[in-house]
């Protein structure tokens, strides 16, 4: 297929030759072969398809009837509150992570890590609904699937033997959930952690929202075990809103400590109008940081929408993001960032990647990000697969 008239932001109005599932070549000079199908972009900008690498697929309440918001401000309330509501609305997983995933799809996403809530009360149920979902949209997207203790890993026993047997069974990731505030041991979750990632080989991804000195403390223990395994690069700390809270030279040596070990920083652009954490200071030292979605209309809130292209804009908000280099670093990090931290390969616009991409009506990267415009196609390895387009021609 030949993409004739697209924008790129690298090579600017050029042509795209898809083969198969891959991008072959670009070029301005490019012309059609006989019998192959040509699509006129009309002067739309390409963009990566999008990476929500953080998100929770299995609880979302998208598609239901409205659910009014009633959990208290902390941690500990929102996981009771919405303990409450899954059972009282009896929450199908495989329903509706299919949902969710199909709502994030017709808006360019094509790349997911879920964390799916491991709990003793309901076993690996969330665990299988989201397996049956991912198997359902193989063609479609990618789902990526962290084991992620809800209610913590010590305080909850059986708890481990399940994280185990969802690793043993598919999960690619472990989670881990506020070794401070929850487990009241972050020695304890913590060393059952990494020592379940150290034997399956498994990525840790570890939800941070303790604040101040707190969260700083744990950033530190998380640090060390991930020396001491030989995990670089493969360690996520999720939120980290402790990053924005410490003075000036504490972050500065978390901020290096996080560098040198290759430990990630997951943000979905929290509301409040603290830099929490910092983003531009977490990528001037070096530290890979990337976004998600977090909760979509969920027990924790009803804001978050899916929309990757909306939460870079919300991400360069939050942290002041004006000039077009902050603009562009917010949708790096639900494009490139997102891809490196899920391990996609091949992924890009460029000659021999695969072909999944997303046009929209916009001049440049950062026009992209302050309109967020509706997405004119969204391409999966080389197929038609959501978008205006495709819903034209349905």
């Amino acid at each position: 297929m030949l993409l004739t008239n697209v924008v790129h932001p690298r090579h600017g109005l050029t042509h795209l030759r898809i083969d198969g599932a891959a991008i072959k070549e670009l070029g301005s000079e490019l012309r059609g072969a006989p019998a192959e199908a040509s699509v006129d972009a009309h002067g739309a900008l390409i963009l990566p398809a999008f990476v929500d690498a953080h998100t929770h697929l299995d609880k979302s309440l998208i598609g239901l009837p409205w659910h009014p918001h009633a959990a208290g401000p902390s941690v500990a309330d929102r996981i009771h509150n919405e303990r409450a509501v899954l059972r009282e609305l009896e929450v199908d997983s495989a329903v509706q992570s299919e949902r969710l995933a199909r709502h994030m799809l017709a808006r360019g996403t094509t790349h997911i890590r879920t964390h799916v809530d491991i709990v003793p009360e309901i076993g690996l149920r969330h665990f299988h609904g989201v397996m049956a979902a991912r198997e359902q949209l193989r063609d479609l997207m990618h789902i990526q699937v962290v084991a992620f203790p809800q209610l913590g890993v010590t305080r909850a026993p059986g708890t481990l033997t399940l994280l185990e047997e969802a690793l043993a069974n598919g999960a690619e990731v472990v989670g881990g959930l506020d070794p401070i505030s929850i487990d009241h041991d972050a020695n304890s979750q913590l060393d059952a952690i990494f020592a379940l990632a150290d034997k399956y080989d498994a990525e840790v991804d570890i939800h941070l929202h303790d604040r101040g000195e707190m969260g700083a403390t744990t950033v530190e223990l998380i640090a060390e075990r991930t020396h001491a395994l030989g995990l670089a690069g493969r360690v996520v700390v999720s939120h980290a809103f402790c990053l924005g809270d410490v003075d000036a030279a504490r972050q500065a040596a978390l901020l290096d400590q996080l560098a040198k070990n290759d430990i990630a920083i997951m943000t979905h652009g929290p509301s409040g109008g603290v830099q929490s954490p910092p983003v531009r200071a977490l990528h001037e030292r070096g530290v890979r940081v990337f976004s998600g979605s977090d909760g979509v209309r969920d027990a924790w809130g009803p804001l978050n929408t899916g929309d990757m292209l909306e939460r870079a804009f919300t991400v360069a908000y939050i942290n002041g993001f004006r000039d077009d280099a902050g603009l562009e670093l917010s949708l790096r990090m639900a494009t490139y960032a997102g891809a490196q931290v899920l391990g996609l390969e091949h992924y890009g616009i460029e000659p021999g990647d695969l072909a999944d991409f997303v046009l929209v009506d916009a001049r440049n990267e950062a026009e992209a990000v302050v309109l967020h415009p509706p997405r004119r196609a969204v391409y999966r390895q080389g197929k038609l697969v959501a978008g205006e387009d495709f819903n034209q021609r349905a």
